[in-house]
């Protein structure tokens, strides 16, 4: 089995566990380490994908074996992406906790429908 595959049936599996943990937890915060994880999941699954056996980077005077730039610029973008949906999930539980007063989910559900 080639690294390649490792890594990609890795990044699979730590989807999933972050898909369970968003699913089974009651608090905000551990929902949104979920949704983090499952992010970075997909980021590593997507650089395993690109991977291949004697690619170089693509700077240099080597053009013949130069890796793609793209994917790896798509990579970065979304990486910065999954920081800002991070930040703005901490700001809104920021929010949220100050007049809710929980970080869990039933008593917000709760207090919405009142």
């Amino acid at each position: 089995m080639a690294i390649a595959q490792i890594v990609e049936i890795s990044s699979i599996i730590v989807f999933f566990i972050g898909f369970y943990g968003l699913i089974t937890s009651r608090n905000i915060i551990k929902s949104i380490a979920s949704i983090t994880i499952m992010e970075m999941a997909v980021i590593v699954f997507f650089l395993g994908l690109g991977f291949l056996d004697g690619m170089n980077p693509p700077i240099g005077a080597a053009v013949e074996n130069a890796a793609d730039p793209l994917p790896q610029a798509l990579v970065l973008t979304a990486i910065i992406i999954g920081v800002t949906v991070t930040a703005v999930n901490l700001t809104m539980l920021i929010s949220l906790t100050r007049q809710i007063k929980s970080t869990d989910w039933d008593n917000v559900k709760n207090t919405s429908s009142e």
